[in-house]
């Protein structure tokens, strides 16, 4: 023992713990949102937690609240900004969000896209190449992530097709690892374009599903009216999917009573078919479009939002808190089908926030060849929060990290998460989920 207690040396409570009694128990729930973990305490190590300071440096109990995160030693609000930094510079990853086509089959009332008819030429197909041989060669990266996106993608699949396979041998020549998804309706899925997303090395697909039937078909319909339900569900069990199906359901007033049931059919489809599907809900919140075409949908309000948007971030929980968005990272870019360059998904579709081009913009000197600067060091700077003193001083930060980039910048300041002010129903979510878990080898019985 080295005779300083652990108040001396410096211990003390996160700033990010958060706590809630086991309904009908003695056992308390301690979740560190900076480590991402979440333990039932009984009474003995409740008292143990209570009273650390005043323990020796070398007492076990310390070694053992350490690693859970209930305490510290450091100032971990000034880790999480350096992560900001480091995230906006790190260069392990090169992420490209290419869409072949902002056109689409599908006119959802929701959509934030403002849609444009055309292709992607060759021309910007060999700009994109150039450009990821740029970024690859400057960063070293050990990973290329592509992203297809739209508009509705799969309306181009001999892009799709074509560019990958292009950008495959690319990554494979500096030798990073090449990851893809792709973001569509899965109106036009056949097995032949299956088959086709599997050689362009694609893993992961996100669907939409807006609940059964009519309710998906209110609000998922063809460009001109038309129902899409049957089609897509029909796609998902009858075609052998080379990738993982993330399901999104769009959650609003008039479909979220949809969601035990089309849990249930997808898992029944993933037991007959055997693709992966899994289930992913997110409430739908206004927006420019939403605004001036949703007259007919209603938004989920109150408690509704709370529990939807609390159980989605007890699911999402887990050891790696201080993700940073994309749009915070020099690395990744967004590239529209005439190679214009934005920073974030939902900028894409809208020139006026591109900050260059696949041509002309260079990563070893990325102000001097930007068009447009300002819309690229924007994105930068909100890495870290720290100028909004509310989200410096928030228990939450190392969950949200100031929220969407985008939103904080163009669409009316962030959003808090909506279990803010409610944090003791956050861990129950944890705890209902089986997400909880007593200290290791035994200790705490």
């Amino acid at each position: 023992m080295s005779g300083r207690t652990a108040g001396d040396a410096g211990w003390h409570l996160s700033r990010y713990n958060l706590s809630a009694r086991v309904p009908d128990s003695d056992r308390l729930i301690v979740a560190n949102l900076f480590r991402g973990t979440a333990t039932e305490l009984t009474p003995l190590f409740q008292k143990l937690l209570s009273s650390f300071e005043e323990f020796d440096e070398d007492h076990p109990a310390i070694k053992l609240f350490s690693s859970l995160g209930y305490i510290c030693n450091f100032d971990e609000r000034a880790v999480l900004e350096s992560m900001g930094r480091m995230a906006c510079g790190s260069t392990d990853t090169v992420g490209f969000i290419i869409c072949p086509t902002l056109g689409c089959n599908f006119d959802c009332p929701y959509c934030f896209e403002d849609h444009f008819a055309g292709f992607m030429s060759q021309e910007v197909q060999d700009d994109v190449v150039a450009l990821a041989e740029r970024m690859l060669g400057a960063s070293n990266a050990r990973t290329f992530q592509v992203n297809w996106y739209g508009g509705e993608p799969l309306l181009a699949p001999d892009i799709i097709e074509s560019l990958s396979m292009r950008l495959i041998e690319l990554a494979e020549s500096h030798g990073a690892t090449y990851e893809s998804g792709i973001i569509t309706n899965g109106h036009l899925l056949t097995q032949d374009i299956a088959d086709m997303l599997g050689r362009a090395r694609v893993d992961e697909a996100q669907i939409t599903l807006d609940g059964i039937g009519a309710s998906h078909d209110a609000t998922r319909h063809l460009v001109g009216g038309g129902a899409t339900f049957e089609r897509i569900v029909d796609n998902l069990r009858s075609l052998k999917l080379p990738f993982r199906v993330n399901v999104r359901h769009n959650m609003h007033e008039d479909n979220y009573q949809d969601e035990g049931e089309l849990k249930e059919l997808l898992r029944q489809i993933a037991t007959e078919s055997g693709n992966e599907l899994n289930y992913n809900p997110a409430v739908v919140f206004q927006n420019e479009v939403f605004n001036t075409r949703s007259n007919h949908m209603h938004l989920l309000q109150g408690s509704l939002v709370t529990k939807t948007q609390t159980e989605h971030e007890a699911e999402r929980f887990g050891v790696g808190r201080g993700y940073f968005c994309g749009a915070n990272s020099l690395w990744t870019v967004g590239i529209d089908h005439l190679g214009n360059l934005q920073k974030c998904w939902e900028a894409v579709d809208k020139p006026r926030y591109s900050f260059g081009t696949a041509h002309d913009w260079d990563p070893t000197d990325p102000l001097r060849t930007a068009a447009h600067p300002d819309q690229l060091t924007c994105y930068l700077n909100t890495t870290g929060p720290v100028p909004d003193k509310e989200c410096h001083e928030c228990v939450w930060l190392p969950v949200c990290v100031g929220d969407c980039p985008h939103k904080r910048l163009f669409d009316g300041g962030r959003t808090c998460i909506s279990c803010r002010n409610d944090p003791e129903s956050f861990v129950l979510a944890l705890y209902e989920q089986g997400r909880t878990k007593g200290p290791k080898n035994g200790q705490g019985q």
